[in-house]
């Protein structure tokens, strides 16, 4: 058996496909075959001119060699390929190669319509395998394939179907940004502009729905090109909210892809709200929901209070979710108004609701209780808080001797010297103030050493301190 070669061979090229004269095939070739054996690449035969000695068709010959003497026909004619330009072909060794032996095969091609058959190359080819190029777009080709020998042709074998040159095709393939692979939310009056890219081949056909329906073309715009789709809304409408769904089809393949716009507005005021009840310093409240949201979700409420006297109106909650709240630490004596927003993703709404009474926060009546006072006895009898301390005094400087004493009444003080009473003596001062005993001692003088002793006395009792002061003589010379 013959081994397959490839249109890469460089010994033939895979193009070319000899055709000898059916009839009497030559010796050798003609110069032309031999040079286009060389390139390597066959362009397409024009049917209109014909080698002259290529035959209508390898098979028809005026008279039949006999049927030993010429190959059988080729097995598994196969189409591997087809582009917008070319054709490739291969097939299997005929079974029988003859007695006279196989010099190579004859590919022939006819355009569907036509009745002649023009062979590939100018002479046969020792090759399993052949691309034929250079073809014209949108042409259908019948394509068969002979072997021969020196003795003619044997029977071809025909591809059951004509052969297509178009397009390669591409299957679409839809890429949505990364910003619409999420609910794409658009304002009320704001402009929505969706670049949706695609790839395909050939050129893709690209159609628009919305919810499941065609799109309403007095308020969607829609610019396909060959490698995207544009759909623009001028002034979107909470209407215009819902899913759009892509679709690209190239030669029966299609791809799909689904955006969902939401287009929002500000949401209504809460339908009502009402005063509960206020205690204290506190006010409790309750609304309802708004009857129009926006087409959004809610994010809560903000709640604010404006005192009567003022006017101004100051925010106690914000994104509060429940519909009933307390507001506490209310001014005694004033009159307070509460009202109510809704707010979503486009803000507060624009106005609010209102109570229609007033809180009024009212003192509280407060009675005086006072409880039974027991007195609580003071009395108590003298005793030395702090008692007197030593002294040592210079001649001629006046001195002081301090103490303190507690006792209840007050008690009577009595200074004393060397155990004798020294009042009335213009020498010393006595003073007594908030239980401070002081004895002033004027210009002591050595004579005014001694024991100094001071007594307290009240109806409960007496108790006396000491102390030693010494005055020490100036220095003689």
């Amino acid at each position: 058996m013959m081994e397959k070669t490839t249109s890469e061979d460089p010994a033939c090229s895979t193009e070319e496909t000899a055709t000898e004269s059916a009839k009497v095939p030559t010796a050798e070739p003609p110069r032309e075959a031999a040079v286009s054996e060389s390139t390597g690449e066959e362009q397409v035969p024009k049917p209109q001119a014909p080698a002259p000695q290529a035959p209508a068709a390898p098979a028809t010959t005026k008279s039949a060699p006999p049927s030993e003497d010429v190959p059988s026909a080729p097995l598994l004619l196969t189409l591997e390929d087809v582009s917008n330009s070319s054709v490739t072909v291969s097939w299997e060794p005929p079974e029988s190669l003859g007695r006279l032996g196989l010099q190579g095969y004859v590919l022939e091609l006819c355009r569907e319509g036509a009745s002649e058959w023009v062979p590939v190359s100018a002479r046969p080819m020792m090759v399993t395998q052949q691309t034929v190029r250079n073809l014209a777009l949108g042409d259908k080709l019948l394509l068969r394939v002979s072997a021969v020998s020196s003795a003619g042709a044997g029977p071809p074998a025909m591809l059951d179907q004509p052969v297509h040159i178009r397009e390669n095709i591409e299957a679409p393939k839809i890429r949505v940004p990364r910003h619409l692979r999420q609910t794409h939310i658009r304002q009320v009056g704001e402009t929505v502009n969706l670049q949706i890219p695609f790839q395909g081949k050939p050129k893709p056909q690209a159609t628009w729905t919305h919810n499941g329906h065609a799109l309403d073309s007095q308020r969607v715009s829609v610019r396909t090109g060959d490698q995207d789709s544009i759909l623009f809304i001028r002034s979107a409408q909470r209407s215009d909210s819902g899913r759009y769904e892509l679709t690209v089809h190239v030669e029966g393949l299609e791809a799909k892809a689904a955006i969902d716009i939401l287009v929002i507005e500000k949401p209504g005021p809460p339908s009502s709200i009402q005063l509960l009840d206020v205690w204290g310093c506190n006010a409790a409240l309750q609304w309802t929901p708004p009857q129009d949201t926006g087409n959004t979700e809610l994010l809560g409420y903000t709640v604010q209070k404006a005192d009567k006297k003022t006017g101004q109106w100051f925010t106690v909650l914000e994104r509060y979710h429940p519909t009933t709240c307390t507001i506490s630490d209310l001014i005694i004596g004033n009159s307070y108004s509460f009202r109510v927003f809704s707010e979503n993703l486009c803000g507060l709404s624009a106005s609010a609701t209102v109570t229609k009474e007033l809180a009024h926060i009212q003192k509280a009546d407060i009675a005086a209780k006072p409880k039974g006072f027991i007195e609580r006895d003071f009395s108590e009898a003298p005793s030395f808080t702090q008692p007197l301390a030593d002294h040592t005094s210079t001649p001629g400087y006046s001195t002081q001797l301090f103490c303190s004493v507690r006792a209840s009444p007050k008690p009577k003080i009595i200074w004393m010297k060397n155990k004798m009473e020294i009042q009335g003596n213009p020498k010393y001062r006595a003073l007594s103030e908030q239980g401070v005993c002081t004895l002033e001692i004027r210009k002591p003088s050595p004579f005014d050493s001694g024991v100094y002793t001071c007594k307290a006395i009240n109806v409960l009792g007496e108790a006396s301190v000491d102390c030693r002061l010494e005055v020490k003589a100036s220095a003689t010379h």
